[in-house]
């Protein structure tokens, strides 16, 4: 086969894309993403085989993050973008290796290529399928795939200044492990819900960035009709990119709006100053071939679920930074101060007309834990006087399968007396439903971004202790998730370190996971997939 990846819920027929990737991804980008990994886990063996302090390797860990962030599903693009930083690793691996003395280094530590032919035949020896044994390479690919997740919620803090050295020393551990061949199964299962144990670290890390800089977030009306001004689009998760975009065009008459993850943006007491901030435009990430056309202004990427344009003119309005990347597009880089010159993109708004109208009215969120803690009082009564009798955590992620309208109809058949807990652009298969009320309360309490499903864990480590109980899976609470990729991942491991069982997973059980290693997950956890909306309501409600 020319390449091989299963890492999103899309894979070809569920087992892994073997000649190019539904997401788009082409066998040289797939082959470049793998030697990049196998690039990192070289760089991990000698942090921990030399026993050097992370906490003392800054340009290493932050190379190391976007790194990894880069190889997420519709990060990165970019063949050149992916050259440069396999080469700029391997520089920071010989570097440390003058550091230790390592004797009998393996080919990890030591292997080196020069150009695009050179990495395609070393890729070809050291991807996903080196590994022979199925249930072994299940669970070296489970904890990759939460490291990336880890990885880019930490590169989110980090841009806002927050770090942990403890995070970065274990994404080391994990990667070096994954090399280990004297592991055994128990080993690495073991390791597979330590790295969701650092994964809730990563997400209350982010939590922490976001909310001492831009307030926390609180119940707020977002418009998403559209103004006469030109416009800026921007996408992906960086609040910080926001932040210095909207300072940027103040007051040049453009506006900026966001689109899908970008949406809980609006929810931070911070951007309300911001009257150029004008709404949110459009859907989830994968509505985008369409939505970008009608926008008519440039689009900015700041992170991952950037699908390849269709037309020319769209993607002569993409520009890219952090670890996004499209060939042939603009990417925009901070100077040491972390400082980013948009006027590039503000230049080219200006020549573009405003954006089409394609839906009129309002939306509302900002749900996350602290203000869900505001509520308590009343929540609580809620649930004691039977006006509430169950939550439903539907979080995660949104994709293209046609499947993905069970989770509409499931928000829709849901009894009036339940709420939707979510978080990430799972929402918009039901954030725009006019499902009503509890008292007060919304039907549907979106959280914010798909890292915010750390929020959704806090809601329900606060209503355990509301009610008295010693387990959170004694409360009404019942988890019906989707997710697409890697960042899912991670949330979904973290909710399995915290002992959260009888999770839903669909709208199938990700190809990386051998049935011996779902069998685990499904023994232990109470793992489920999706069934029809109608059997899995009855189950859910004990009907």
């Amino acid at each position: 086969m020319s390449m091989f990846c299963f890492q999103c819920q899309e894979t070809a027929k569920g087992t892994g894309c073997t000649v190019r990737g539904v997401c788009g991804k082409t066998e040289d980008i797939a082959k470049l993403q793998d030697l990049l990994i196998y690039t990192l886990k070289g760089i991990a063996y000698v942090v921990t085989k030399g026993k050097l302090d992370a906490g003392k390797l800054p340009d290493i860990n932050r190379q190391m993050l976007n790194s990894l962030f880069m190889t997420i599903t519709n990060a990165n693009w970019d063949g050149m973008a992916l050259e440069e930083q396999i080469k700029k690793m391997l520089a920071f691996r010989n570097e440390l290796k003058k550091t230790v003395a390592l004797p009998d280094l393996p080919d990890v530590a030591t292997f080196e290529v020069d150009t695009r032919e050179n990495m395609l035949d070393k890729a070809a020896s050291v991807g996903i399928l080196a590994t022979e044994n199925e249930d072994v390479r299940s669970l070296q690919q489970t904890i990759t795939y939460g490291v990336k997740g880890m990885a880019a919620y930490s590169e989110h803090a980090l841009l806002l200044g927050k770090e942990d050295p403890e995070i970065y020393a274990f994404i080391y551990e994990a990667l070096a492990a994954t090399l280990d061949d004297t592991l055994s199964v128990d080993d690495l299962v073991a390791l597979t819900l330590k790295t969701g144990e650092y994964g809730v670290k990563a997400m209350a890390l982010l939590d922490e960035a976001n909310t001492s800089k831009y307030g926390n977030p609180e119940i707020t009306e977002v418009n998403i009709g559209v103004r006469k001004n030109p416009a800026i689009l921007i996408t992906g998760h960086d609040l910080t990119d926001l932040e210095q975009l909207l300072e940027q065009t103040r007051g040049t008459g453009v506006d900026v709006y966001t689109h899908s993850e970008m949406l809980p943006a609006h929810y931070y007491p911070y951007f309300k100053k911001y009257d150029n901030l004008a709404g949110n435009y459009g859907n989830a990430w994968w509505k985008q071939v369409g939505e970008f056309e009608s926008f008519h202004g440039p689009i900015l990427f700041t992170t991952n679920c950037l699908v390849p344009p269709r037309s020319e003119e769209v993607k002569n309005r993409i520009f890219t930074t952090n670890s996004a990347g499209y060939p042939g597009r603009s990417h925009i880089k901070a100077d040491a101060n972390g400082k980013k010159d948009f006027s590039e993109i503000i230049a080219l708004a200006k020549t573009l007309p405003a954006p089409d109208e394609i839906e009129t009215g309002s939306i509302v969120g900002g749900f996350a834990h602290n203000q869900v803690f505001a509520l308590a009082d009343k929540v609580v009564e809620a649930v004691k006087s039977g006006a509430i009798k169950k939550f439903f955590v539907m979080a995660g992620c949104d994709g293209r399968m046609k499947s993905r309208e069970y989770y509409t109809e499931f928000a829709q058949k849901l009894p009036q007396d339940t709420v939707i807990l979510t978080a990430g652009c799972a929402k918009y298969r039901y954030n725009k439903l006019n499902l009503g009320d509890i008292g007060g309360i919304p039907r549907v309490l979106d959280a914010g971004q798909c890292n915010d499903c750390y929020s959704l864990v806090l809601i329900a480590l606060k209503l355990k202790e509301a009610f008295g109980l010693d387990d959170v899976n004694q409360l009404p609470i019942a988890f019906n998730i989707a997710w697409y990729e890697q960042k899912a991942v991670i949330v979904l491991l973290a909710l399995l370190h915290l002992n959260v069982k009888n999770i839903h997973l669909g709208p199938t059980l990700p190809g990386f996971l051998s049935p011996n290693v779902a069998k685990v997950l499904v023994d232990t956890f109470g793992i489920a997939g999706m069934g029809t909306v109608d059997d899995d309501m009855k189950l859910f409600m004990g009907a």
